[in-house]
């Protein structure tokens, strides 16, 4: 189930709401008004699922960096 926050953009109020919730709020509310956003709709679950990707990729980029500084003393250490 997927969590959005939805930003009124004249007022500035932020709804925090689920799926079933968000489709309830907009069957009562118009996303458009005078041809134009009323509403910011944030993915949040969406959002999370990329923060936690950046921080595994460091993660990896660390873990191979450190496994090539390691290879490359083995190497030194064993034929020199």
């Amino acid at each position: 189930m997927n969590n959005y926050k939805i930003t009124n953009l004249t007022t500035g109020a932020r709804h925090y709401l689920n799926e079933q919730e968000k489709d309830n709020f907009f069957t009562n509310n118009r996303i458009y008004q005078n041809n134009k956003y009323q509403y910011s709709i944030t993915n949040l679950t969406k959002q999370k699922r990329k923060r936690a990707n950046k921080i595994l990729d460091n993660i990896a980029f660390v873990c191979f960096f450190a496994a090539t500084i390691l290879s490359t003393i083995l190497i030194i250490e064993n034929y020199y």
